[in-house]
């Protein structure tokens, strides 16, 4: 097999999953509880909190814990829009963000608040002076990603969160395909996401990183936990395990990172010989995601060719609806077909360039025979 969707998720690392099952069966009790097991729960929670906080230069008492970026992404937006109305119903963010948060404001809309999307730049990249234009007095909430999932694409995250600051409206980024890929300072961001499950850990568990000064509007009621934003007993076994994967990959994420963009020049090489072939992702897009289209072929078509071969791309992010066609993707080219063509490749560090010629050479075989049914 050669799996090229780490985008979607990364498999899981033993020594993450040995620390689930440490912790699943030595901690055995409630962490609610007052009695010592869940006292000696507590404190190793505290431990996770300490260990987070350290690596991302946050503080432990602004950690929560979800069971996905996308409930993050709803805690932290509905959160803040259900808190703060009294100061406004604006909420600002683009058209390259994840399900997660473009339904969550569209349902939103559905309640009176008003939605503006900034413009992007030809790169795909946030219009900052755009940005400055849409602000307004009642504004109360930015909510911009990182890097795109399906494109890659980068923003200046800092650059928006310094300019933010002078303004009273909160910052909220999701993290999710940035996190342990490249490092971005959260000094000024009120609110960031990510997920376990995109850097070796397990699925079910994401962190929301609430800034102190910051108040939100739980979704969910009832039940002492953790924190008073995020009812329900603590998953203490991956809570360790989040904080283990973490530590796991902050370590050596320059060398990571440069082995990843190889990989992705490397391919990319490969990929400009076929006529019918584009790259979607730009200098601007992380080396970890490849976006390309295939003119004449629909995605689908060639994810599954290259499936019958044991090699696994994807359309689009695994976490988008039904449509036919790429939104990030017609959102940077204005381009139909381009958008029900598109598939994307995302690599990662485990890849090896022997993995990626066996896939140039599917894709050579998929490439030629597909052609012909044109």
């Amino acid at each position: 097999m050669i799996y090229l969707d780490y985008s979607a998720t990364t498999p899981v690392k033993k020594e993450v999953l040995d620390s689930f099952n440490k912790a699943s069966l030595l901690y055995i009790g409630n962490a609610n509880s007052l009695h010592k097991l869940g006292q000696n729960i507590n404190k190793l929670i505290n431990a996770c909190n300490e260990q987070i906080a350290s690596l991302l230069n946050v503080k432990p008492s602004e950690i929560i814990y979800t069971s996905s970026a996308s409930e993050a992404n709803n805690l932290a937006i509905k959160g803040i829009a259900f808190k703060y109305q009294n100061r406004g119903k604006h909420i600002i963010t683009t058209k390259f963000e994840h399900s997660s948060v473009i339904e969550t404001v569209k349902f939103l809309e559905k309640l009176g608040y008003e939605i503006s999307y900034v413009k992007t730049t030809s790169e795909g990249i946030v219009d900052l002076e755009d940005l400055k234009k849409l602000i307004r007095k009642d504004t109360i909430l930015v909510a911009i990603t990182a890097v795109n999932s399906e494109i890659g694409i980068l923003n200046p995250i800092e650059e928006i969160a310094n300019l933010l600051k002078n303004y009273q409206c909160f910052f909220c980024v999701d993290l999710t395909q940035s996190i342990t890929k490249v490092n971005i300072n959260l000094e000024n961001v009120d609110l960031a996401i990510f997920s376990a499950h995109k850097f070796y850990g397990l699925k079910g568990i994401s962190v929301l990183i609430k800034k102190e000064k910051i108040e939100l509007e739980p979704l969910i009621n009832g039940g002492k936990s953790t924190t008073i934003y995020r009812s329900g007993t603590p998953a203490h076994p991956l809570i360790v395990s989040i904080a283990k994967a973490l530590r796991l990959e902050m370590i050596d994420t320059e060398k990571k990172y440069q082995y990843v963009k190889e990989l992705n020049n490397y391919l990319k090489e490969n990929l400009k010989k076929y006529s019918d072939v584009i790259i979607n992702s730009n200098d601007y897009s992380i080396p970890h995601i490849l976006n390309i289209s295939v003119l004449g072929v629909k995605a689908e078509t060639m994810m599954h060719a290259l499936e019958e071969d044991d090699i696994y791309i994807s359309t689009k992010t695994a976490c988008s609806d039904d449509d036919s066609y790429s939104l990030s993707v017609y959102e940077l080219t204005k381009d139909m077909e381009r958008s029900k063509s598109s598939i994307r490749i995302s690599l990662s560090y485990l890849t090896t360039k022997e993995e990626l010629d066996k896939f140039l050479k599917s894709f050579e075989k998929c490439y030629q025979n597909l052609k012909k049914l044109i």
